[in-house]
């Protein structure tokens, strides 16, 4: 997957499926990671190169 520069609001894939970002955090190693909420409410987090931009 490439990277992308995802915002709060935008729909992504991720590996976790489709969701929304709720989230952004930097991790102690200079790394950001994006919260994404799934249809059940679930959050995961991961990094850019992990998800998309949803299509259609």
């Amino acid at each position: 997957m490439t990277d992308i520069n995802p915002k709060l609001g935008d729909d992504v894939d991720a590996p976790g499926g489709r969701g929304s970002i709720i989230d952004v955090r930097a991790t102690p190693s200079g790394k950001w990671i994006y919260g994404v909420e799934n249809a059940t409410g679930e959050v995961s987090y991961y990094t850019s190169r992990a998800l998309r931009p949803t299509q259609g």
